[in-house]
């Protein structure tokens, strides 16, 4: 409620008799320390304190905040995420995917009949506990705990809490295991393993540097391919929905370029004329959900390397940047690529060209 005081040299127990004035010191409505001065005797001061804090208690803000505090400290967990989630729609469908997951599979078990108001750090520690005894993994341990985080720290910016109930938790460690990336023989063998969708991905991927989903979304239409050189890249399978999205963390419409080496530009050419001319047959497959989607380029890299985690295939591409000994620009062979016009990057490591 606030304190009173003296600032003369006597001790409190001879500021009964002291003729020095009394000062005051509270928080006003604003939340600013405020300090009061004048007060001859105790009764005055402390009169004075009870006014300010009736006066605040009943002030609208405190009001409102009283009726937040009643609404939301005594709704279920499982009703406030139902809500919390509403106001989730800036959040993109593969996100809010993963987020329903986590609350379905860890969150809701766990707390879907607590009060909001009687969460603390006793009890998020706890819940971090019990998923180290149920051997949940590390990676599900730390998003269970990021999603709860998020949910109790909107709660504490509508008052419920006094202090926030992660504050002095010690989150989940997560330290995933080093990835791998194809060396060069193991690339040359991925490129010739699997079916034509899986080649022609492991290519896009590799050559071009394209996300599953990019790679996925391949298009020979002839506002994609700019240059005998350059590939397009406008928009990507969203593994969610199973449409055509923008390309991720970009807007409708957004756009990136990349170089096209011959031997790729030839294997989307092959298949588009083996499969179907216009978009690829692998578009279509995609967006149809048949197996050719996401997990299953990941999954037989990893068949081909008996090596996990294995990283995005467009790794390679950036890996073979980083390792070049020698960059070159041409404008007419590359011995691996074939003739090219224009110009292009051709990675050279040991003598020979990677693209």
């Amino acid at each position: 409620m606030g304190s009173f005081f003296k600032e003369c040299e006597h001790p409190s127990s001879r500021w009964s008799k002291c003729p020095h004035e009394y000062r005051i010191r509270y928080r006003n409505a604003s939340g600013w320390q405020t300090e009061e001065s004048g007060f001859t005797t105790q009764e005055l001061a402390k009169s004075r304190l009870a006014e300010v804090y009736h006066a605040r208690k009943n002030s609208p803000m405190s009001v409102h905040k009283a009726e937040r505090i009643k609404k939301y400290g005594s709704m279920q967990f499982s009703a406030y995420t139902t809500e919390w989630l509403k106001g989730q729609r800036h959040q993109s469908p593969t996100t809010l995917r993963n987020t329903e997951s986590t609350l379905k599979n860890h969150l809701l078990p766990a707390f879907a009949s607590r009060r909001m108001g009687t969460f603390d750090h006793k009890v998020v520690e706890a819940f971090i506990s019990e998923m180290e005894r149920n051997g949940v993994g590390p990676a599900a341990q730390t998003n269970a705990f990021i999603r709860l985080k998020t949910i109790l720290s909107d709660a504490h910016r509508l008052g419920i809490y006094e202090d926030s109930p992660l504050k002095g938790v010690q989150a989940p460690q997560y330290d995933p295991a080093r990835a791998v990336i194809p060396s060069v023989p193991q690339l040359q063998s991925i490129r010739t393993a699997g079916d034509d969708a899986f080649r022609l991905v492991a290519e896009l991927m590799s050559g071009c540097g394209l996300l599953n989903g990019e790679a996925l979304a391949v298009n020979i239409n002839i506002n994609i391919i700019v240059a005998d050189d350059v590939y397009r890249i406008t928009e990507q399978v969203n593994q969610t929905t199973k449409t055509y999205a923008p390309l991720k963390h970009r807007k409708a419409g957004d756009y990136r370029d990349v170089p096209l080496a011959a031997r790729v530009r030839h294997s989307i050419e092959t298949y588009s004329d083996t499969y179907g001319t216009g978009a690829v047959v692998l578009r279509e497959r995609a967006v149809a959900g048949v197996p050719a989607h996401r997990d299953r380029p990941a999954d037989m890299v990893r068949d081909q390397l008996d090596a996990a985690p294995v990283v995005g295939q467009r790794h390679t591409a950036a890996d073979l940047v980083r390792r070049a000994a020698v960059v070159t620009r041409i404008a007419d062979q590359c011995e691996a690529g074939g003739g090219l016009s224009g110009f292009r990057l051709c990675l050279v490591i040991g003598g020979s060209a990677l693209w």
